[in-house]
């Protein structure tokens, strides 16, 4: 935990901690501490994430009104877009990691930071359930330690909550997904994924020709032919035609990529053109392309495939792999489905939690949420979740300036849009701004728009550097796009860095 206070201005968020009474589970443990800002003047706003929701809305939000409270155990921002590059080394992890405090340390006002896991959300109480994830214990400018051990449970007490947890990976209840599969959601994921794939080559290397032991170890399937699933499979056929060829050139012919997609096209969310130029440039680079296929079990050495044909005859075929890449959805974190069951108008959800116009959480009146936690009928993209954080701002941004609306919010018991109407807020209004996936050998499609208007709809070399230019131009930080500017130079220059140790 840390709190950032502005470099030359006192600190005015005090934390006092207080026994709490625990109840169900926890009620033979010590009972948690609550923590509460001291600073009644200015309501508390618990932010919950570290993403690209969390951030946006940190980054916005007019902390000089609010007491900001930052809850993740995650305590840097990852630039999601550029996460598949890091497995192969086109880009490092560090470049694509900004860490939390570089944000809180540009705000005006006071920003605290847990490093700690959201265990649960209780709006009876207007409290978060916190589990530390770190001992670091650091004091705050009036010099009263609040620091937590590892471990330790806290609850952290709000006026307004933003759910930005984001999601996990979607296994589709697929026996054997879970423990033999590798995500890209994290950075540990990507680690992981390097270092089997290093060790399937290298093991590989040691058997002779035509075993089909070494023909498995040298199988990587993608499942999931969205961005993701896409760009990683072009990431590894970019490191192994350029890079594993000056390495171990005698097995490099051997190497198969195999993406699986369960819908009759990859990147289904672009016209039909670029969906068609898409597959034509995976093939060509020699990615087997299956699509209209749906894993129906996954075993430590193989996973079994069912392809649906046109004619509606279906094929089963074992498939073995060495490393298996699994990029096909979200679902909810359990803080948030636990969340469907405290609250009568979200026991129906099953996405995420259901929000009105205003991203307000229905059936509570101080609860918002944004990003891939919360379902309001649009992709989980990140510029999505970027868009509802400025807007959310806005709105909150604008509370704060209205006489009484924080005390006629709360005394509201229903209709409160109505509230949001009186006093003028606009709807949420998502602009899309299009979209971009790079397919390996220096060339990305892109349909690039602004609402209904497009401005570029095409793919090639040409799309491939405008793809760079775009995702750096999303990147949060300077000091982040220089990073990554410095590895697409090093490559150029030298190749990537793929090793296992790393």
């Amino acid at each position: 935990m840390a709190t950032i206070p502005k470099p030359t201005e006192p600190t005015t968020q005090q934390n006092t901690a207080t026994g709490g009474v625990a109840s169900g589970s926890q009620s033979f443990h010590k009972a948690p501490k609550v923590i509460a800002p001291n600073d009644s003047n200015k309501p508390t706003i618990a932010v919950l994430g570290s993403g690209w929701g969390a951030i946006s809305f940190l980054k916005h939000i007019d902390s000089t009104k609010y007491n900001v409270v930052m809850i993740s155990p995650r305590s840097y921002f990852l630039f999601t877009p550029l996460l598949p590059s890091c497995p192969v080394g086109t880009v490092d992890e560090k470049s694509i990691m900004e860490p939390v405090v570089s944000f809180a340390n540009k705000k005006k006002g006071d920003v605290t930071y847990y490093e700690a896991e959201a265990t649960s959300i209780n709006p009876d109480k207007n409290t978060v359930t916190i589990k530390s994830v770190s001992n670091i214990s650091t004091t705050n400018g009036l010099g009263i330690n609040v620091g937590l051990d590892p471990n330790e449970l806290a609850e952290i007490k709000y006026d307004y909550l933003v759910s930005a947890v984001g999601a996990e990976p979607n296994t589709f209840g697929i026996p054997g997904v879970e423990e033999n599969g590798c995500f890209l959601k994290e950075i540990p994921d990507s680690k992981k994924i390097r270092h089997k794939f290093i060790d399937s080559v290298e093991r590989a290397n040691l058997l002779p020709k035509g075993d089909p032991e070494r023909k498995r170890l040298l199988t990587v399937v993608v499942v999931g032919g969205g961005p993701t699933g896409v760009e990683t499979a072009g990431e590894l056929q970019d490191y192994i035609d350029h890079d594993l060829k000056t390495f171990m050139p005698n097995l490099v012919e051997e190497v198969q990529i195999v993406l699986i997609e369960a819908l009759p096209v990859v990147l289904s969310m672009f016209e039909k053109k670029l969906t068609t130029f898409a597959e034509n440039v995976l093939r060509e680079t020699t990615i087997e392309l299956k699509t209209r296929t749906a894993v129906a079990k996954v075993e430590p050495e193989y996973l079994i495939a069912k392809t649906k044909a046109e004619d509606g005859t279906v094929e089963e075929t074992k498939i073995p792999y060495g490393v298996l890449v699994w990029a096909t959805g979200n679902k909810p974190r359990k803080v948030v489905t636990d969340v469907f069951k405290k609250i009568p108008e979200q026991n129906q959800a099953n996405r995420g939690l259901i929000v009105d116009e205003y991203m307000r959480v229905k059936g509570t009146n101080n609860m918002f949420a944004i990003g891939d936690n919360a379902f309001a009928k649009l992709p989980p993209t990140a510029q999505v979740a970027h868009q509802e954080a400025e807007y959310l701002t806005k709105t909150l941004n604008k509370m704060a300036r209205i006489p009484n609306f924080h005390q006629e919010l709360q005394s509201r018991t229903e209709k409160v849009d109505l509230l949001f109407q009186d006093h003028g807020f606009k709807p949420f209004k998502y602009v899309h701004l299009g979209a971009l996936a790079y397919l390996g050998a220096e060339k990305a499609i892109a349909n690039i728009t602004y609402g209904a208007k497009s401005f570029y709809s095409g793919g090639g070399v040409i799309t491939f550097y405008i793809w760079r230019a775009l995702y750096l131009g999303m990147i949060l930080s300077w000091r982040s796009r220089f990073k990554v500017v410095a590895d697409w130079g090093k490559i150029a220059l030298f190749g990537r860095d793929a090793f296992k140790e790393l």
